[in-house]
């Protein structure tokens, strides 16, 4: 991915991660929380989500300690409580899957463009939104706090293992980089594979 292409990779997923958030927050509001509302997050204004270290210098890191290989980026994560929530025990894994569909949703839309008028130079740019998106989908699904995947994986545990839960909830962030730094590559193929389901 050339220098042009890698910024506007930056760019869609910055612009994705926001929408991800925001739909965290949509959910939450329509399951009785009204946290995100309240706290002015239930907006599609970036000012309201951006985050120094995960939309600005989390990806610089990223970007320098892979040479080039891996660029990701997360806004600042939409607050919910889930003692609000309609559903008690599937309610945060309903917040949490939001955001990854939202952002499954707009690679289909923009893939939808690229295959309506043909695969160009402009459109590689639309490409380019479809591939952050899914990266965003299917990182943020991996069950590890504070991702997405961890709130619908607690959902399945029994409350006798509340314990284990606060206990990747503790360690959940040294967790999160060694999986950034030592095993994201392992999702390539399947980052690959929705790629090319999605644009092609």
């Amino acid at each position: 991915m050339d220098y042009t292409l890698q910024i506007a990779f930056f760019i869609f997923i910055i612009l994705g991660a926001i929408v991800h958030e925001y739909c965290h927050g949509w959910m939450a509001d329509q399951l009785g929380d009204p946290t995100a509302r309240d706290q002015g997050r239930l907006t599609l204004n970036p000012l309201a989500h951006i985050d120094p270290m995960g939309s600005l210098l989390l990806p610089a890191f990223a970007w320098w300690a892979t040479n080039g290989r891996f660029l990701f980026a997360y806004a600042k994560p939409v607050p919910f409580n889930p003692d609000n929530l309609r559903y008690q025990k599937w309610g945060p894994a309903l917040v949490g899957v939001a955001g990854p569909a939202a952002n499954i949703v707009l690679a289909l839309m923009l893939g939808a463009v690229i295959r309506l008028f043909g695969y160009s130079e402009i459109t590689s740019f639309l490409a380019v939104g479809v591939e952050a998106n899914v990266v965003l989908a299917v990182f943020n699904l991996v069950p590890i706090p504070p991702l997405d995947g961890s709130k619908i994986l607690f959902s399945f545990f029994p409350d006798s293992w509340r314990h284990i839960q606060a206990a990747l909830d503790r360690y959940g962030f040294i967790l999160f980089f060694v999986f950034i730094f030592s095993f994201s590559h392992l999702l390539s193929p399947l980052m690959d594979f929705l790629y090319r389901i999605i644009v092609y």
